[in-house]
């Protein structure tokens, strides 16, 4: 069960934000965090802001990690003590923007890094996004509202609601009673992943395809390489895209 979401307030002095770290939350496995990560790098990719990519997820080190799609992808380990402060030092670097995909175990290292770095981060002008993934499965919404005990009003949440089967139920995480109070205290923004065929979504996890890789042929892989899939992905960016556009200033400085 997740702990009573309670807002802490925030001391540190707010600045016009110059970068923003944008991560998804850790927490319960197999949520379609890496899933929507290559999807939100390519739609930067598409809007033509420069990204690093940081990858975090130490429990997942061949198919399905970020620097399996993205092979610049910087990769890190959470549990090191200097683990998170890639968070910020890829910033020195002049990219705006910082992707972290965060690994399933990476809560308790998260607390003391935000507890302990965020108002030097914050009067720096670095902008915090936090990712949170929710499917029908109450797990996931714990692990979300976990987070939020912690991370409180020092981040924006955007909640990504994944449907990872047909007619998704998030009847959970519309009705919980702590979710309904965080959303009440955090305001955080909501868009919808909606269901991929798993068949396609295999296959191009296999081989470190990403989204645009399918829908722009740019793989002779056969069953990818079918017009049908090709036409599928083309609509799943197409979608994703659109969500993401409608939140872009959670995303985008």
């Amino acid at each position: 069960m997740a702990a009573a979401v309670t807002q802490i307030p925030v001391t540190a002095e707010k600045v016009e934000p110059t970068s923003r770290v944008v991560f998804t939350q850790g927490g319960k496995g197999g949520t379609g965090k890496t899933a929507f990560a290559t999807m939100l790098v390519e739609w930067y990719a598409a809007h033509k802001t420069p990204c690093a990519l940081i990858d975090m997820d130490t429990e997942n080190k061949a198919q399905g990690s970020l620097a399996h799609f993205f092979p610049k992808a910087r990769k890190s380990n959470v549990h090191l003590a200097r683990g998170l402060d890639q968070f910020v030092e890829v910033l020195d670097k002049g990219v705006p923007i910082v992707v972290a995909d965060m690994g399933a175990s990476a809560g308790d290292v998260a607390h003391e890094w935000f507890d302990s770095m965020y108002e030097s981060a914050s009067e720096s002008g670095i902008a915090f996004t936090a990712i949170g993934i929710v499917t029908p499965d109450p797990a996931s919404v714990a692990s979300v509202l976990d987070w939020a005990t912690f991370l409180q009003g020092r981040v924006d949440y955007l909640i990504v609601k994944n449907s990872t089967v047909k007619l998704s139920d998030f009847g959970y995480w519309d009705t919980d009673p702590q979710a309904v109070e965080f959303r009440k205290l955090f305001k955080p923004q909501e868009i919808s992943m909606e269901y991929r065929l798993p068949d396609i979504e295999f296959e191009a996890r296999e081989h470190g395809l990403t989204l645009n890789a399918v829908a722009e042929r740019k793989t002779n892989l056969p069953l990818l390489s079918l017009t049908g899939s090709v036409w599928r992905a083309q609509a799943y960016r197409r979608n994703i895209y659109k969500e993401l556009d409608r939140v872009k200033d959670l995303l985008i400085l």
